[in-house]
């Protein structure tokens, strides 16, 4: 069936500025790391696609090597983009990265100007694209000069190629250091994507942290992992479902879902359950929370497998407000709990 949007697709979602740019994106995004590659029917990505936009998610957040296999999630989204969303295409911001293992040989992986722009030209054919709207730099590369990784990105956006630059996974001191590089060249840093939530705060930490790190630059941030890879849902209230991605080792070690982790997340669902909330949903609404100067995020990134799913995540957006009682009975559990998988070694 042909696709139409839903007329009423903007009155819920609120949408937040990205730092000093003049770009919002909706309080939840939607993120195809999982669920959108050769191993999803195509029917059920195209469901929870068409149910995203009508519910006011404007940004979709793709990688290149996202799957199964490498660059599936990409063909895929071009076929849905083809179907359903080109008549929409100045409504959307669809975003990719290049910094992980992509292809073989020494020019697949990290941060120099041959792989990003390679990688980039390979993620527009993909998906049918002149453009992207975001393109990141997906991981720092040790090895690299972060001049020429900036530079490809601002020779990305200059290109026509992207329109914005972003980060993900850089420390705040790279942050820094990689939004005074792209200062220079005349392309701003718009955002940095780091992993972040109730059980994974290293955002917070240092001085600068992350955020003030952020403020400085005039940048945004976009959360990605903010159910902790699953854990801060009802999955594993009770151990651990053989279906689940611990059980398979998708993305979240069976180690992770330690003893004192169970009661971390059985005592978050507990205040969950006393606001009304699921624990996901209390889990999206605090990382949305407003937490002062320069400490705020623009938008939490959120995976789905089912439309059920992602309605159960939107419906965070009707109560993102919370006591300091809330918040006090919240950080006796929301503790920084060692599972941030893409921390630099």
């Amino acid at each position: 069936m042909t696709y139409s949007a839903a007329e009423n697709r903007y009155e819920s979602m609120p949408y937040r500025r990205v730092g000093r740019s003049g770009l919002k994106l909706p309080a939840i995004s939607l993120g195809l790391w999982h669920n959108f590659g050769d191993d999803k029917p195509f029917e059920v990505q195209r469901a929870i696609l068409r149910r995203a936009f009508d519910l006011g998610v404007t940004h979709f957040d793709l990688a290149n090597n996202y799957g199964p296999p490498y660059g599936a999630a990409e063909t895929n989204f071009g076929r849905h983009f083809k179907d359903d969303f080109r008549p929409y295409r100045d409504e959307l911001i669809i975003s990719s990265k290049a910094g992980y293992d992509m292809w073989p040989g020494p020019y697949g992986n990290f941060g120099s100007r041959k792989y990003l722009l390679a990688s980039l030209d390979q993620s527009l054919a993909r998906m049918g694209l002149d453009y992207v709207d975001i393109f990141y730099s997906h991981r720092p590369d040790p090895e690299t000069p972060m001049e020429e990784t900036m530079g490809a990105l601002d020779q990305a956006v200059r290109s026509g190629k992207a329109l914005y630059a972003g980060i993900s996974s850089y420390t705040p001191e790279q942050t820094l250091e990689a939004a005074r590089i792209l200062k220079e060249l005349g392309t701003p840093l718009l955002i940095h994507q780091p992993s972040y939530s109730m059980l994974n705060r290293w955002t917070e930490n240092g001085s600068p942290n992350l955020y003030e790190a952020l403020d400085q630059a005039g940048a945004g941030s976009i959360a990605f992992s903010p159910l902790a890879q699953g854990m801060l849902t009802d999955r594993y209230l009770k151990g651990v479902p053989s279906d689940s991605r611990a059980a398979q080792d998708k993305s979240l070690d069976e180690g992770m879902i330690t003893e004192e982790n169970l009661d971390r997340i059985c005592g978050l669902n507990r205040i969950a359950e006393g606001r009304g909330q699921s624990l996901a949903q209390m889990a999206i609404a605090w990382i949305l929370r407003e937490q002062g100067k320069g400490s705020s995020v623009t938008s939490a990134l959120v995976g789905a497998s089912s439309v059920r799913q992602l309605e159960d995540s939107l419906s965070a957006i009707s109560n993102l407000d919370f006591t300091d009682e809330e918040l006090h009975a919240i950080d006796e559990f929301a503790v920084e709990s060692d599972i941030n998988l893409w921390k630099q070694k």
